[in-house]
């Protein structure tokens, strides 16, 4: 008994050692597989951002290149623009200077007391116009500087006087208004297209991205599901093969146990037989009341009929088996018996003295050898009856063993199709994913790469819009001065104010008081 609790303690303990040991190793594979989805997804988030970083890169490689020629354009026109309005100024200085508008008076006579009128020749119109040409081909852009001085050349071709001898320049010159006025009418058409465009690309790309990023996430859990349905196929996959090797070690281990019966039972019931036949060969001698005789020999029904014709019955055979008992054991059971009797042949005492006393049976030795006997067949009997009681258990078991196995069986089987089907369905889902991540990558770089053909197109147009348009109203401005020159209108000489209290601003070229 103590011995048992002994057992039990131990089983208790080490169930409990089980268990918690079973805890640990679920909350280890759950760390495992945390880990290694973070170290991929990690894994991810690297090439994502290197690659990002050879994008930004490129990007500021590009943008620097862009920013040098524009930081040089802008020079250009700084210096081109500072230079046109020195010019200006030192043309407003020598004109505003009192000894150039005392000689105008003289050699310009005034018709009126407002304003100093004077009597213009084409050749001063011509360097009028011409002065007003080149401050405007100073201040344009290179591919109007070109069609400027091609004006100014044919102006100063003009020879011969007159007004209408200029009526080609000015012609020229307001086809040149015109395609500057084109040329204006084209950048805020440009303007508004980079507006819109710019807007309607960034959503764009801002949605790609998100189909990305939700392709990504769907990608990986995908590929998670398909490692969990993987180990699961895998687990049921080896639990198959263990039911597989435990029942037919099951089936071995009961076909031996039930061998094992069936020779104990032939060899238990070979014993008793051959007590049995022991016992009443004794009581035939020590007890003839209780002996048995053997039952007669049954004669077929022309064998009777023989005997009663007076016939001599058949011969009774010889019984044979063990010492001619009629008792049969297993082979391996009769070759020991014949070889312990040959054996005991080969050893035979020596023969028995020559004279001996009077023989008296031994009836009380007797009944204790049959009482013997007696002990030995019911010590037989409760062999027999706990080894069939036994098979009995055995084979419920073993019947119950194999059915719980066949249904486990069916299950995990069952079990195993479904979640090979769930595989199948979830690596095309994940091929599906990865196609349009591929397709959502590609199309998210294509609109990159156009937005970027949209900033290096745009930025400088949007950036300098408002000084090229200032720029472009005042060379319009200039080349309507030139032409109003042409046609007879004088900007050069206003007459000074006679009162000095006047607050007007002075004229082009009246003197600053």
């Amino acid at each position: 008994e103590e011995a048992i609790k002994s057992f039990e303690a131990l089983v208790e303990a080490k169930n409990k050692e089980i268990a918690a040991l079973s805890q640990t190793v679920e909350v280890k594979t759950a760390q495992i597989g945390e880990l290694g989805v973070s170290i991929v997804q990690m894994k991810e988030d690297l090439s994502d951002t290197q690659a990002a970083l050879l994008e930004d890169k490129k990007y500021l490689e590009e943008l620097e290149t862009s920013c040098g020629t524009k930081t040089a354009e802008w020079e250009e026109r700084s210096k081109t623009r500072a230079e046109e309005l020195v010019a200006l100024a030192d043309t407003i200085k020598v004109l505003n200077d009192d000894d150039a508008l005392d000689l105008f008076k003289k050699t310009l006579p005034s018709s009126g007391a407002s304003l100093v009128q004077m009597r213009t020749t084409s050749a001063a119109q011509r360097r009028k116009a011409l002065g007003l040409l080149r401050a405007a081909s100073e201040v344009a852009q290179s591919q109007d500087r070109t069609k400027l001085e091609l004006v100014a050349l044919a102006l100063g071709a003009k020879r011969s006087g007159g007004k209408g001898s200029f009526d080609k320049v000015i012609t020229m010159i307001d086809k040149m208004v015109e395609v500057l006025k084109e040329e204006q009418i084209d950048d805020d058409h440009k303007k508004e297209f980079c507006n819109g465009q710019l807007d309607v690309t960034d959503d764009h790309r801002k949605e790609i991205a998100r189909a990305v990023d939700d392709e990504a996430t769907a990608i990986e859990s995908a590929k998670e599901s398909i490692a969990t349905l993987t180990q699961e196929i895998s687990d049921l996959e080896a639990g198959i093969k263990a039911l597989d090797k435990s029942v037919a070690e099951a089936t071995e281990l009961r076909k031996a146990e039930n061998e094992e019966y069936k020779a104990l039972m032939a060899s238990d019931s070979a014993a008793k037989d051959l007590l049995n036949f022991a016992k009443n060969r004794l009581n035939k001698f020590y007890n003839p009341a209780l002996y048995k005789p053997p039952p007669k020999q049954e004669l077929s029904e022309e064998e009777q009929i023989f005997v009663k014709h007076g016939g001599t019955p058949p011969p009774t055979e010889a019984p044979g088996g063990i010492a001619g008992t009629g008792v049969t054991v297993l082979a391996q059971i009769s070759e020991h018996r014949q070889l312990s009797s040959s054996a005991s042949q080969k050893d035979a005492p020596a023969a028995p003295p020559a004279t001996w006393g009077a023989y008296s049976t031994k009836t009380e030795d007797n009944n204790g050898v049959i009482a013997m006997m007696d002990l030995l067949i019911k010590d037989l009997d409760k062999e027999m009856t706990e080894a069939e009681t036994e098979e009995k258990e055995g084979q419920k078991d073993y019947e119950a063993l194999m059915s719980d196995s066949a249904a486990k069986r069916a299950a995990d089987t069952k079990a195993l199709t479904e979640k090979s089907s769930a595989k199948a369905e979830m690596e095309g889902e994940l091929q599906s994913h990865e196609e349009s991540h591929a397709a959502a990558v590609s199309e998210l770089m294509a609109t990159e790469k156009y937005m970027q053909s949209l900033h290096a197109e745009c930025d400088w147009l949007l950036q300098y819009f408002d000084v090229r348009k200032q720029a472009r109203a005042d060379e319009v401005d200039s080349l309507n001065r030139a032409k109003a020159v042409l046609n007879g209108a004088d900007y050069s000489l206003l007459q000074e104010k006679q009162s000095s209290s006047s607050s007007s601003s002075p004229g082009f070229l009246e003197r600053r008081k």
